[in-house]
């Protein structure tokens, strides 16, 4: 039995598929479903789990390479909210994009976790190193 870490097993199912370069995205609880890819839906109530939540717990067993954001969230959002983000990332390079594009790669992704977080374009996709 997993005594610390992640313990949902549908997460650790994903981690364990993603190899050089695939990538996985964490959203908020309004992005869209896509069915072509595995979502695994963690959400509970508004901001249970958070995407910052999330991304912190995979930071330790995901070798990350760079994260791709909406730029529309570095426009909706306060300074505490982006640099709350950063911190998490703490120095990955991180690309923006329109929204538009940035869906553009969500059905390539391993999976896609459905967090609660009710922050605006709060999504990002990790891409492995």
């Amino acid at each position: 039995m997993l005594k610390s870490g992640i313990l949902n097993p549908q997460i650790l199912s994903l981690l364990a598929r993603v190899r050089h370069t695939n990538t996985l995205v964490i959203s908020d609880r309004g992005f869209p479903f896509w069915p072509q890819i595995e979502t695994v839906d963690i959400s509970l109530v508004d901001d249970v789990p958070r995407v910052l939540d999330v991304l912190r717990a995979l930071r330790g067993n995901f070798n990350l390479g760079r994260a791709l954001m909406a730029e529309e969230f570095r426009a909706e959002n306060t300074t505490e909210t982006r640099n709350a983000f950063e911190a998490a990332l703490n120095g990955v390079p991180t690309l923006y994009e329109p929204h538009v594009e940035f869906k553009k790669r969500v059905p390539s992704a391993i999976g896609l976790i459905r967090t609660g977080d009710t922050v605006q374009y709060a999504n990002v996709i990790l891409e492995s190193a």
